[in-house]
């Protein structure tokens, strides 16, 4: 696809070109404070600038801290789409419900991310691979050691320039089965976005690195047998060829996050004719129907991986491909029908391609 939009001369200077993934920060953030008497202030939005924080606050000590990630677009008519941001609001809330936290109302969520989009949407280049990837955080914010819950919250939301999560161009995957650690366990927290998950995943990440592969995929805690997920995203698999194809992804146990990618890549599979099927399938399974050539596709999905193909997996030293190793056409027809769909260039009946305000 071509660039669809050209920044204006006042924007040009602050286009990031090649942003990568994380580090290209936009200009502005949203700031707003929670206590029990007042409830929340009103949101202000300031210079991205560093935070002045006490080194006892309950956050940093105990890991009550909740985030979210989504995206906006440049849609074809140059202006900005968030995606699925009222879904993204509502999986904060329950995030931050379970860690004992207040409750950000939807309306306010979205409201400071379209704030954020408005100041800083010049920063995105007319490169469609690119996107602004919007950050929001709470945290408990209290100095305090007791083992307890905050009583004073801050909530903040900051944005970078993003380009493709394992590069610029759609380029197949490897990942690296995981049977030592374990991502989540029932009755963890394994179905919420909260910042306690991501640091017990980087050993085995950089155990997956040394066996030359981009992303860990984690096993179920219980039996060490049932795909789960992968480092940052959720994990498809493609069963049968043509349109008979079913798309398969692990059925939500609730030790697994439900993606908002992977609720909008079912919706679309069954759109394009597809069977979308949620089921518990163990990595031993996947190896056989791999080998017997009946699943010939796999791929990863979320805000930041989109959908990225998946074409090799390494198991305790044993490694196979997954159908000729390149990516398929069914993946390839979802990535493009959700690709289109973020900038406004099909259509979009669920209303989930949101205009920011002032669009």
């Amino acid at each position: 696809m071509s660039a669809i939009f050209e920044p204006s001369a006042t924007a040009r200077d602050r286009v990031v070109r090649h942003p990568g993934h994380g580090e290209s920060f936009t200009e502005h953030m949203i700031s707003m404070e929670w206590t029990e008497g007042e409830g929340w202030s009103e949101g202000r939005i300031t210079p991205l600038q560093n935070l002045s924080l006490h080194p006892g606050v309950i956050g940093l000590h105990y890991g009550q801290v909740a985030y979210e990630g989504l995206k906006a677009h440049r849609r074809a008519d140059a202006s900005m789409g968030v995606w699925r941001p009222y879904d993204h609001a509502l999986r904060f809330q329950r995030s931050c419900r379970r860690l004992a936290m207040p409750e950000l109302p939807v309306e306010t969520f979205v409201a400071a991310v379209d704030q954020l989009i408005n100041a800083d949407e010049g920063s995105l280049s007319g490169d469609p691979a690119h996107s602004i990837y919007v950050r929001p955080i709470m945290f408990g914010t209290d100095t305090s050691l007791m083992l307890r819950p905050s009583r004073t919250y801050r909530f903040l939301v900051m944005a970078f320039v993003a380009g493709g999560f394992f590069g610029e161009y759609v380029e197949s995957v490897s990942v690296y089965a995981s049977h030592d650690y374990s991502r989540a366990f029932p009755g963890g927290t394994g179905d919420v976005k909260v910042a306690a998950n991501y640091a017990p995943s980087f050993l085995a990440q950089r155990e997956a690195e040394a066996a030359g592969c981009q992303q860990v995929l984690w096993l179920d805690a219980v039996e060490r047998r049932y795909l789960e997920e992968m480092g940052g995203m959720n994990i498809f698999l493609v069963r049968g060829q043509g349109m008979q194809a079913q798309v398969v992804t692990p059925k939500l146990t609730g030790t697994l996050l439900p993606g908002v990618t992977r609720n909008t890549i079912l919706i679309l599979a069954e759109r394009l004719g597809y069977q979308a099927v949620e089921e518990r399938i163990s990595l031993d399974q996947w190896r056989t129907e791999c080998d017997s050539g009946l699943m010939s596709e796999a791929f990863a999905c979320g805000t930041a991986a989109v959908v990225t193909p998946i074409s090799r997996v390494v198991d305790r030293g044993n490694a196979w491909t997954i159908g000729n190793g390149k990516p398929g056409p069914v993946t390839l027809a979802l990535r493009t029908a959700l690709t289109d769909l973020h900038h406004g260039l099909a259509p979009d009946p669920d209303g989930w391609l949101h205009s920011a305000a002032g669009h």
